[in-house]
């Protein structure tokens, strides 16, 4: 979201090449090696072509999810478990204990995956304790 967000506005938000040596040496280069037929990187395009298979280099961007369901089913769940119990949903009074129980073991079972309501929950709770 950010790439494309910031692409859409001309912002670089990334930084994937650090070493300043690159970055001056790139800027020094004629246009003709850094566009070409209308597409850009033409340079870098023909080094990853040495390397590497065109389908690999080539392809189209692909997002990715972080697998939060599965780490609170996982190595997350008795953190969760703690700060999603029904004494501490009482305790807090924040949110209705009925719902956030049943969506948290609907989650645990595999009916649903609620990992993102779920983990908004547990940001919130683990704010609580920091505060």
């Amino acid at each position: 979201k950010v790439d494309r967000t910031s692409m859409n506005v001309g912002l670089e938000a990334r930084v994937p090449l650090l070493d300043h040596r690159i970055v001056e040496w790139s800027l020094s280069l004629p246009t003709s090696l850094k566009i070409r037929d209308g597409k850009s990187k033409w340079l870098l395009r023909q080094v990853l072509d040495r390397h590497l298979p065109a389908d690999i280099w080539s392809r189209r961007k692909r997002g990715f999810t972080v697998p939060v369901g599965a780490w609170l089913r996982g190595p997350l769940r008795a953190w969760a478990e703690d700060l999603l119990s029904v004494d501490r949903l009482s305790r807090d009074g924040f949110f209705q204990v009925d719902p956030v129980r049943k969506a948290w073991q609907s989650h645990l079972q595999g009916g649903s995956d609620s990992g993102a309501w779920i983990w908004d929950l547990l940001m919130f709770q683990s704010w609580l304790d920091a505060r």
